[in-house]
């Protein structure tokens, strides 16, 4: 902490050594481009846990900041005619004072606005507008002012100017906080130097020992961000490019969650079979068809299913999009590439689109309750998963919804788009509950279809596990009231609207 506080006393007074002097009205823009814009990107990650990461996230994002940037804009224009440096200053002040604030309440504050009684689709509005919204309106105090100090006579050149300057500021910080920060830093830390830059024009050097105060409370909060969290069972956490990625150890189960959901779960001692009754599903095709030698997951996590197979020398492909992900199932879920298991990194459906392999099953696990690619649900996506099949293919989907209601409409809408291209669909709740779960989805080449007991004879043959309490009737489900999901038109997240704020059950 105390280098990064060199380097910023540094940055105050980099200019004195530069052919070129910037203003301190020009700073000032360009610091408040920089967080105002990073903030808005910062936003994505910060509720992507409790929201998702949705159109109506993402919309709520861009709309309340440009709203409260509008206002600043408009109240900072009516006030800038006295204006003097001071007055400038104290936005600045008060916009690092609010996200020192976040830093400290952020959690809470979405905690207490997930129980407000809103609907799921605008429920979103309610987080953005306390979290970002304020130290935004105070940021769009910057330019008006900086208009108004500037020297220049013509004020037209001068707004012109410093707007393509602030621009400049928001480009540098939508690609730093993009491909530099979030990929890098914890969103407190993240949090903390956009709070430095807020208040980096304010300060004069490092004379100035009214500054002192705030960068010990700086100082105070990075130590605190990278504290170990009050809960002992995590025992990794770190952010990737995609998602904020956590493994906790409870007893003999270790768990990963992806954006604060559960993602995968293994037992840590000699314990048999898997920890989630779901994942026995994936066994299913072995008593749907003979030979199964070569199978896809789309979507690794914790590579509990893709190692097990491989252990069983059956050749395993899996294809997961975040490299972090690959390397911590390595190092705390026992992943091991071998002849019989080759991890690939990157997008499932490009990967479909480039690959020459011909696979027995795909199966597709990189659904989430409220974050699903939509790229990946549609029915060419569905097609280009049939034509790496051999003639007796079998494709697994697992989707994380309840099993009848509204609830249940993007399990439906999946189950509709994979009837549309294959022969024979079935569709399995796992558990007997009202709360989201995992639904298993089928859906084969051949038309034959199996019954329950047709299963369960196969499964007397069956040498790798028991699947008796798991072989059941297929749910018959009404599909007439959701769409099939094309590439044109996939409203994955308005399908998945009733899942907000619903409780999941891991695993069922």
């Amino acid at each position: 902490m105390f280098l990064c506080i060199n380097y910023w006393i540094a940055a105050v007074n980099w200019q004195n050594y530069m052919p070129w002097r910037l203003t301190p009205e020009q700073v000032a823009v360009v610091s408040s481009g920089i967080v105002s814009m990073g903030l808005e990107i910062l936003a994505g990650r910060v509720l992507a846990p409790a929201y998702g990461s949705t159109i109506y996230t993402w919309g709520s994002i861009i709309g309340i900041s440009m709203l409260a940037l509008s206002i600043g804009y408009h109240h900072g224009g009516k006030t800038s005619k006295n204006v003097i440096k001071r007055d400038l200053d104290r936005f600045l002040v008060m916009t690092a004072v609010y996200i020192l604030f976040l830093v400290y309440a952020g959690d809470a504050i979405i905690t207490a606005s997930s129980s407000l009684p809103i609907g799921p689709r605008y429920a979103v509005l309610v987080p953005v507008a306390v979290l970002f919204g304020p130290p935004t309106y105070f940021l769009g105090y910057i330019s008006p002012y900086a208009v108004q100090l500037s020297p220049k006579e013509d004020k037209g050149e001068a707004s012109g100017h410093f707007y393509a300057v602030g621009t400049a500021g928001s480009i540098l910080g939508a690609f730093g906080t993009t491909f530099v920060l979030i990929p890098n830093l914890a969103v407190d830390h993240i949090y903390l130097i956009f709070a430095a830059l807020a208040i980096l024009p304010v300060l004069n050097g490092i004379r100035d020992r009214k500054i002192l105060p705030f960068m010990g409370m700086l100082a105070v909060g990075w130590v605190l961000a990278g504290a170990a969290p009050v809960s002992g069972s995590t025992i990794h956490e770190e952010s990737t490019p995609y998602q904020e990625l956590r493994v906790t150890q409870q007893d003999n189960v270790r768990t990963l969650y992806l954006d604060g959901t559960p993602q995968s779960a293994v037992y840590t001692d000699d314990t048999e079979g898997y920890v989630w009754e779901y994942l026995n599903y994936f066994e299913l095709p072995f008593l749907m068809r003979d030979n199964i030698d070569q199978v896809l997951f789309i979507g690794g996590g914790g590579f509990v299913g893709p190692q097990a197979f491989a252990d069983r020398n059956i050749s395993v492909h899996a294809v997961e999009l975040d490299p972090v992900v690959i390397d911590v199932a390595k190092e705390w879920f026992n992943l091991s590439e071998s002849d019989h298991l080759t991890v690939h990194e990157g997008d499932g459906r490009q990967f479909l689109q480039q690959t020459n392999e011909t696979f027995d099953v795909i199966y597709l696990d990189a659904y989430r309750k409220s974050q699903v690619p939509f790229h990946l649900t549609t029915k060419e996506f569905m097609e280009e998963v049939s034509a790496q099949m051999d003639e007796q293919g079998i494709v697994v989907s697992n989707t994380i919804a309840t099993a009848r209601g509204p609830g249940s409409r993007f399990a439906r809408a999946q189950y509709k788009t994979m009837g549309s291209v294959f022969n024979t669909t079935y569709y399995y709740p796992t558990a007997e509950t009202e709360f989201a779960q995992n639904i298993e989805l089928l859906g084969t080449k051949n038309g034959t279809r199996l019954s329950s007991s047709d299963l369960n004879r196969r499964d007397t043959e069956y040498t790798h596990r028991d699947l008796t309490p798991i072989i059941k009737p297929s749910l018959d489900v009404r599909t007439e009231n959701v769409p099939v999901l094309t590439d044109d038109y996939a409203p994955v997240d308005t399908l998945l609207d009733p899942l907000i704020g619903r409780r999941y059950a891991p695993g069922s």
